[in-house]
């Protein structure tokens, strides 16, 4: 009797785990709706959420019911389509409040760096500029005679670049002012000239998602910047590649510049972002 006891035991157990890794499941199955929702444009038709997350119209609205009855969804009586509830909501702004765009990169660039194979650097916008507020060093990395705190120039620095195509006009424009004054009265003719030839390659920065310079601020360095938006859609910092002109891939879609839009695309659908 008692191993008979100790079988219908460890059978209870089997089965409790059982039914709980079909609960886990259940819920992954789920959030394929809510994953559609958060990515759509608007709110919409059972089918056509159903079909998105991969599931028939009736699995979607028994999962949808659920969803209802904790407001993660709301369904519209005139139309009868689904959106987002007000407990996604409050779950979407409290885990934007803990999320800090600066830790988070901190924690995922040594990976990124080790990908790539260069010195990166991330710069947030500061009183001055965009300033560097942390260094990952590649073991073969050149020597710059840069500093965390320094504060990176706009028109010769991709870093300076890449701010300067994404911060509000109002709050940079008279640092573009002084720089492109201070370069025509250097004679730099490896920067832009005057502010249509500035707006022209901002434009550019803005186009391709990349600043990238090659020698304007550190002889034989290329430099690449890309941005990291917020919620809101502000840059909240910039990734930095540095490499010898020798070794760094230039190209815009190459093995330097390539894995940079995609980390930046990802922190900053993880901070909120949706372009």
């Amino acid at each position: 009797m008692q191993v008979e006891a100790g079988g219908t035991d460890a059978q209870e157990s089997q089965d409790l785990q059982d039914k709980e890794r079909a609960g886990i499941q259940s819920v992954e199955v789920g959030f394929a709706l809510l994953e559609v929702l958060a990515q759509a444009k608007g709110p919409l038709m059972l089918r056509d959420l159903a079909a998105a997350a991969g599931m028939s119209a009736a699995k979607a609205h028994r999962y949808l019911v659920s969803f209802q009855r904790l407001a993660l969804v709301t369904q519209d009586s005139r139309n009868n389509r689904y959106d987002l509830g007000p407990a996604a909501l409050r779950l979407g702004l409290a885990a934007l409040s803990r999320t800090d765009a600066v830790k988070l990169a901190r924690e995922r660039i040594g990976p990124l760096m080790t990908q790539i194979g260069h010195t990166l650097a991330l710069a947030v916008w500061g009183n001055h500029g965009p300033t560097i507020v942390h260094w990952e060093e590649a073991p073969e990395a050149i020597t710059v005679n840069l500093r965390l705190g320094d504060v990176m120039p706009l028109l010769a620095s991709a870093t300076g670049l890449c701010f300067a195509a994404h911060v509000a006009p109002d709050a940079i424009a008279p640092l573009l002012k002084e720089e492109l004054a201070r370069a025509q009265k250097l004679g730099r003719t490896d920067l832009p000239a005057n502010t249509a030839a500035l707006q022209a390659l901002l434009s550019e920065v803005r186009t391709r998602g990349a600043a990238r310079v090659m020698g304007t601020l550190l002889p034989g360095v290329t430099g690449f910047c890309v941005p990291v938006f917020d919620a809101d859609g502000h840059i909240a910092l910039g990734i930095t590649a540095l490499g010898s002109q020798a070794m760094v891939d230039a190209d815009w879609g190459g093995a330097v510049c390539a894995p940079l839009r995609a980390a930046a695309a990802q922190w900053s659908l993880d901070l909120g972002y949706r372009a």
